[in-house]
């Protein structure tokens, strides 16, 4: 198990009116940006087994606690998560370092921030890796108010949204028991879970399948959870009918060569229309769940460094 010692210090940045604490190694590297986007409810110290890797292959990596996490800024209006403002931070992060673009690596909601920065700021964006999350196809209908209408109003994204603060305090009154809970390599669920699922598994009293991480790594995540809350990260759900609008008029498809790294186990939706909106995407599946990078170190690694091999110039 990793060390948490081991992992780079933070530098806190102002960007886009905010502030990110950053973790960042292989400045040496420069020229050779690589940007690794944590989900939920997790944070930068997520990628903690990639970084060494990446800066050995000659990448300067950069690893935001994006905001609402850690000790970046939270800010109190809720439409301050939305994709504008999550992708404007990422494009700051670049300006602040001057680059002019980057390859953009995104899990779980990470990975749907990086499909929504390509496709507003396409220039700032070289590659694109994502783990779990496919790109997000925007349909005729608001996806919260899709999701309602096929899986309920207690399927937790719509929970969240329609039933504001419920869930921040039953997590924020549990932190411990529901990350030692949800960080687990048990077999997934063959339905999506309701909403209530969340707010069980935090007051679960007896966790069940291996743990992912160490009783110190997941100190690292009790902390951090504690001090900040959940509220600004579930922000980040109670914006995207609003990502839905904000979307509307950029092209859809994403052009920039992609690689799609899902987990066999993973309760995630797979897309089926993934090369129709992604049609330069390469797609491999490692035998875990859905903390890919955490749960499966050094295949996510192999797959990310040969796919950049293969991608020739950085």
């Amino acid at each position: 198990m990793f060390n948490p010692t081991d992992f780079p210090e933070p530098t806190v940045i102002p960007v886009n009116g905010v502030e990110l604490e950053v973790f960042e190694a292989g400045r040496q590297n420069a020229g050779a940006p690589i940007v690794l986007c944590h989900g939920w409810p997790e944070l930068a110290f997520s990628w903690r087994y990639q970084v060494p890797a990446l800066v050995a292959a000659g990448y300067h990596v950069i690893v935001p606690n994006q905001r609402g996490y850690g000790n970046s800024s939270r800010p109190a209006e809720v439409t301050d998560y939305d994709i504008a403002h999550l992708a404007g931070d990422l494009i700051a992060l670049l300006d602040h370092y001057g680059y002019e673009d980057a390859t953009f690596v995104g899990h779980d909601w990470g990975a749907m921030v990086v499909w929504g920065l390509t496709l507003l700021h396409p220039n700032r964006v070289n590659k694109v890796i994502n783990l779990s999350l496919p790109y997000q196809e925007r349909g005729e209908t608001p996806w919260i108010e899709f999701m309602e209408a096929m899986l309920g109003g207690d399927f937790y994204f719509v929970h969240f949204n329609r039933q504001p603060g419920v869930a921040d305090a039953v997590l924020e009154d549990n932190t411990f028991q529901f990350l030692r809970n949800l960080y687990r390599k048990n077999e997934p669920p063959t339905e999506p879970q309701p909403g209530m699922a969340m707010i069980n598994l935090a007051r679960a009293a007896t966790p069940l399948g291996e743990p992912v991480m160490s009783d110190g790594e997941l100190a690292v995540f009790v902390s951090a959870f504690a001090s900040s809350g959940f509220t600004g990260s579930i922000n980040w759900y109670r914006n995207l009918d609003r990502n839905w609008r904000l979307l509307a008029d950029v092209d859809p498809v994403i052009k920039q060569p992609a690689l799609m790294i899902f987990g066999d186990r993973d309760p995630v939706s797979r897309s089926a229309n993934l090369t129709a909106f992604v049609p330069n995407v390469d797609v491999i599946s490692l035998d875990c769940g859905h903390w890919i990078q955490q749960e499966n170190p050094e295949e996510t690694n192999q797959a990310m460094l040969q796919w950049l091999e293969q991608q020739g110039a950085r």
